[in-house]
């Protein structure tokens, strides 16, 4: 990655061209798929074949894996005479689509020194030959099958460009060198402004995806919801706030936390966000352009959605419902932080970028949580076959977050986008912005 002044927003390079031609749908494929090799330019052949903890997968896996989706899904079914690049592939790079085929083990991605890292980028090239020529050999007809295919590919491309960065960050981190991804110059944040309450009337709101334009299943139907008036933050929580919880023993004290989220901080020793340590009597944080001292006007993040609650009851507040985000954003302007941008890194609150209704921050930066389970909408159907597992069946156990991080592309970038994780993950720049209810209802 190049080292020049970083951007809050992403690049024109980034738009989106017309994919109902062939030279459009070629050039998005393109673009997408060397934003892969992009983000690879700093890494060594060693630092492709790690893996951390179950949920962190290889550099190499990740790349592989986004090449077996086109072979299985777009060229083994649509290019007559396709043959495998491998017959083993198959089975190693497969992760959790039970439709497709057998799988190997996920907390052993790690064990594959073969095949190699050259190997790998040789299957990509083999891939990237034979979607081009499918795309550019394609009649009408042909053309409109394939594309919605195509479609989900690159965005399942660019989500995986996501876990590559997330992933990449917390290998390095338990490397004692801790190794530089990326080159930044320090940045000095100007102080935050105390946080300013914007105000939502009550009402019964269309929420979800309307349907035009890409989006995951999960995303829709759309539908109508009753919100009660609540009070939006204007901007995410800092690092020195959420220092404040801790001075004052937040994590100590379990009538801030879910009895679950208590024993999981307790059991893992959590004392602070995940990436932070103490050094001489201050705090820094690893980052991926190395250790840094914590910027109290930063967002904070990594923090799990037990700590996120926990921080919101300190604060006398609460995290927001999906639908009560949702409604919030959906005239807010899609700007933000990106992994378009290149700074791998969430960056302090603006006046300048407030939205018309007040808001700052809504997309880019950090995922935030939300006080929602992760599940299905009303009418929610998933697709058939093995492309129907992308989502609903995930749809168990897990909250919901909402506009995207320094990590995301800002295509993935809507007010409808649904991530989910588990309560207790924080390797994922996940942080908080408080909700609370409107004001007559906390007098009433």
């Amino acid at each position: 990655m190049t080292t020049d002044t970083l951007s809050r927003t992403a690049p024109a390079s980034a738009a989106v061209p017309d994919l109902t031609t062939a030279d459009g749908l070629a050039h998005r494929y393109r673009q997408v798929r060397s934003f892969s090799e992009r983000l690879v330019e700093p890494l060594q052949p060693e630092d492709y074949v790690v893996q951390t903890m179950v949920d962190v997968s290889p550099t190499k896996w990740h790349l592989a894996h986004t090449s077996w989706f086109f072979e299985t899904f777009v060229l083994r079914e649509h290019l007559p005479g396709y043959e495998l690049f491998h017959p083993s592939y198959p089975y190693l790079f497969n992760s959790y689509y039970t439709q497709a085929g057998e799988r190997h083990c996920r907390d052993q991605r790690g064990y594959l020194s073969r095949p190699t890292v050259a190997e790998v980028r040789a299957f990509r090239r083999h891939v990237d030959q034979h979607m081009d020529r499918l795309i550019r050999g394609s009649d009408a007809d042909r053309l409109a099958t394939i594309r919605p295919l195509i479609e989900i590919g690159l965005n399942h491309e660019q989500q995986h460009q996501e876990l590559m960065v997330t992933d990449i960050k917390h290998v390095f981190s338990v490397n004692p060198l801790r190794p530089v991804y990326r080159e930044a110059a320090a940045e000095s944040a100007p102080e935050a402004a105390p946080i300013r309450w914007v105000g939502f009337e009550e009402g019964l709101y269309q929420v979800g995806h309307d349907g035009a334009g890409f989006h995951y299943d999960n995303e829709g139907p759309r539908h109508k919801t009753y919100v009660q008036a609540f009070e939006l933050a204007d901007r995410l929580v800092t690092c020195g706030e959420y220092l404040r919880f801790m001075e004052d023993g937040g994590y100590e004290r379990p009538e801030l936390w879910l009895s679950e989220g208590f024993a999981t901080a307790q059991e893992n020793e959590w004392s602070e966000p995940f990436y932070w340590e103490r050094r001489d009597g201050e705090w820094w944080h690893y980052t991926l352009a190395g250790m840094r001292r914590v910027d109290p006007n930063e967002p904070v993040t990594h923090l799990s959605y037990f700590e996120a609650d926990a921080y919101a009851r300190w604060a006398d507040a609460r995290l927001p419902t999906e639908q009560e985000w949702e409604v919030a954003a959906a005239d807010v302007p899609l700007d933000g932080s990106f992994v378009e941008s290149g700074r791998f890194h969430p960056a302090p609150a603006s006046e300048s970028d407030a939205a018309p209704n007040g808001l700052r921050q809504m997309y880019g930066e950090v995922w935030q949580w939300t006080r929602s389970q992760y599940s299905p909408y009303p009418g929610y159907r998933p697709a058939p076959g093995a492309l129907g597992e992308y989502n609903g069946k995930f749809m168990c156990n897990q909250f919901v977050l909402r506009g995207a991080s320094v990590a995301t592309s800002a295509t993935h970038a809507r007010p409808t986008y649904r991530n989910f994780f588990h309560p207790a993950a924080t390797w994922q720049f996940t942080g908080v912005r408080l909700a609370r209810e409107a004001r007559e209802a906390r007098e009433g």
